[in-house]
């Protein structure tokens, strides 16, 4: 899934490309769009918002994607071909004199006013990466529910906005935090959220997503993705569950000696390998 420094660097990228330019091509490939065109439109500006993009326009609309699991942007010089996926998987297509910003597999396509960007956005809490950001605000949001579970909350977008699986699990791992604590029970929950802000700064300007300073394959991340193998601190091997509501599970990876739960743990934590789930209670 890509996460908020993914669609911070798509931003910049696209706002590049596309920022004082008149389209010379604006078409939606979407039932519900597909009789709009946005040909002779400006583009004032391309922002973030947590892990939505906007796409303000000259005339005060806005232009709203989201790539949720599988979209993209994808920039092209005018004649290369577009190397996203297949057509099918073009939703939208926004071209100037020098660039074509193709869009696949884009999910909550909308344009409104931009006056109205808070019916879309507004309910997003602090962005980590944005000029919004305000870490009082962010733990007032994750501290008003103290018996949410914290990997839940922090990948909650009303709490803090662009934090994804990825920076979730790392984060708690490098904060010492069991993923099914209380957020109430984790003691550092300032050096948590801080640490997956630092984590996504560092890795905003580049599509490489390190957490671990090394960027060579399998040596970038100190859990995610490295079930069974062993813990780069204490050689326990990495452990595997889902966890969230029913229809927004995450796999979480975790080191249960360097993360040991300090507390009593959700009876209903989903800790067992994906496809076979066991409720257990985990004390330490």
């Amino acid at each position: 899934m890509p996460e908020g420094d993914t669609v911070w660097l798509a931003a910049q990228r696209m706002n590049t490309a596309l920022a004082g330019a008149t389209l010379r091509r604006g078409e939606f490939r979407l039932p519900q769009l597909a009789a709009l065109d946005l040909t002779g439109s400006t583009v004032r500006e391309v922002i973030p918002r947590g892990k939505h993009l906007l796409i303000r326009l000259a005339d005060d609309r806005t232009l709203r994607t989201h790539f949720r699991m599988d979209g993209s942007w994808h920039i092209y010089r005018p004649g290369t071909k577009w190397r996203g996926g297949p057509g099918y998987d073009v939703r939208v297509v926004l071209a100037t004199d020098e660039w074509e910003c193709v869009g696949y597999r884009l999910h909550d396509v909308d344009i409104v006013p931009t006056a109205d960007e808070d019916r879309l956005v507004g309910h997003l809490g602090p962005d980590v990466l944005g000029p919004d950001w305000d870490l009082d605000e962010a733990l007032r949001r994750l501290r008003a529910h103290p018996d949410e579970q914290i990997g839940v909350a922090i990948l909650d977008q009303r709490n803090l906005a662009g934090i994804g699986n990825l920076y979730k699990v790392e984060s708690l791992f490098l904060a010492g935090v069991h993923p099914w604590a209380r957020v109430g029970d984790v003691p550092n929950l300032v050096q948590l959220v801080e640490r997956a802000r630092t984590l996504m700064l560092a890795n905003r300007d580049h599509p490489e997503q390190s957490t671990t300073g090394d960027t060579r394959r399998g040596q970038d991340h100190w859990v995610a993705g490295r079930k069974g193998r062993p813990c780069r601190r204490c050689r326990t091997p990495i452990l595997l569950g889902e966890q969230g509501p029913t229809t927004q599970e995450r796999v979480t990876w975790w080191c249960p000696r360097c993360q040991a739960a300090r507390s009593p743990i959700d009876p209903q934590a989903r800790t067992g390998e994906p496809d076979h789930p066991q409720p257990v209670t985990l004390y330490r």
